[in-house]
């Protein structure tokens, strides 16, 4: 009976694997193939198209680096991308605090006020939006740009922040009240090194986030482009040099690979810490 129950174990062990396997591998083919045919000529990917590079070459790197002006769109991205997670994180880490550490009045239904922007898909509010970009002078503004990533994602990084500081406990700022030290203290001096984790955590994702961004770019930036807008726009111009487009994917995900690959831990513990309860 043992024997039975052990080896039907160990068969549908063998089952989750394969389909594991299965799943990492059709998740990797496409990385390999792009890396694949990035580093191929046109003329060897024409007439080997599928094969391993026979003679690898940086050409098309370079060429989507200087030609294509992939340098400014990834300066651009980098821009709007530290303007965005600053704003979130200053915002978020100022609010998780005060709906979760202080008592005042109204304090609940701000906080679903402020959670109900993650349920308004942002193609809702496009129309009324670009109104109030235009007025407010944020059009083609790299700076316009950053303030609204860090208005859009900052509902998120409320509701991570507030569930982390929710875990506290309160006696800890009551305790520092005791002791003279002013809201802002408390703030600065214990809870913003207790909430490194979740911070970093939600910098991430943030990062991950305006990265990969491409609608709200093209509203805002019509006279430029970040790099994931410019990436997009090659399909019409050079969607006859595949290994050139290539370059370009490589070029625009390898930074997002990196963060996760570092950090990935870091953004699972953030995914596990908006289960805690407020």
């Amino acid at each position: 009976m043992r024997l039975a129950q052990k080896r039907s174990e160990r068969i549908g062990l063998w089952l989750v694997s394969a389909f594991m396997l299965i799943l990492a591998a059709s998740t990797i083919y496409p990385i390999f193939f792009t890396i694949s045919t990035a580093l191929k000529s046109t003329r060897e990917f024409i007439r080997h198209g599928f094969s391993i590079p026979t003679a690898p070459t940086f050409e098309k790197f370079v060429t989507a680096w200087t030609t294509i002006k992939l340098d400014a769109y990834f300066m651009n991205s980098a821009i709007v991308t530290v303007i965005g997670v600053t704003l979130v994180l200053l915002v978020s880490s100022l609010a998780g605090y005060a709906l979760a550490q202080m008592r005042f009045r109204f304090r609940k239904a701000i906080y679903f006020f402020l959670l109900s922007g993650l349920m308004i898909p942002v193609q809702v509010v496009m129309v009324p939006l670009f109104r109030i970009i235009v007025e407010l002078g944020m059009l083609n503004s790299r700076v316009g740009l950053g303030i609204l990533y860090g208005a859009f994602f900052s509902p998120f990084g409320i509701y991570l922040t507030s569930s982390y500081f929710a875990s506290i406990p309160r006696e800890l700022s009551e305790a520092a009240k005791v002791d003279g030290a002013s809201y802002w203290q408390i703030y600065r001096l214990i809870m913003l090194p207790l909430a490194r984790p979740v911070l970093i955590t939600l910098g991430i994702l943030t990062t991950l986030s305006c990265w990969n961004d491409v609608l709200l770019s093209l509203l805002v930036l019509q006279d430029d482009r970040t790099l994931m807008v410019g990436i997009a726009s090659l399909r019409g111009e050079y969607g006859a040099d595949i290994p050139l487009v290539a370059a370009c994917v490589v070029i625009g995900a390898a930074p997002v690979i990196a963060i996760f690959l570092i950090f990935q831990k870091k953004i699972l513990g953030g995914i596990m810490v908006g289960s805690v309860k407020g």
